[in-house]
């Protein structure tokens, strides 16, 4: 009887999580707004950019050639 209590929490739980619904038309205008991007600044992520392919020592994959050795 002790196991069935947190076995019916835990099932309680998970069943919230099937009755999300999408958003509607008039909501997705929220939606994209630039504030809600999952990158944010973008300043920020050139920057990020810049230090990843640095430490890389590799640039490509984002619309640039290139393959690493520096001769873009």
């Amino acid at each position: 009887m002790k196991h069935l209590l947190p076995l019916a929490l835990v099932a309680a739980g998970l069943s919230g999580c099937g009755v999300l619904t999408p958003p509607q038309a008039w909501e997705k205008g929220n939606l994209a707004k630039p504030e809600m991007t999952m990158g944010g600044d973008p300043l920020d992520q050139r920057y990020q950019q810049h230090i990843y392919t640095s430490k890389e020592a590799a640039s490509g994959g984002y619309g640039v050639g290139g393959g690493g050795c520096g001769c873009n």
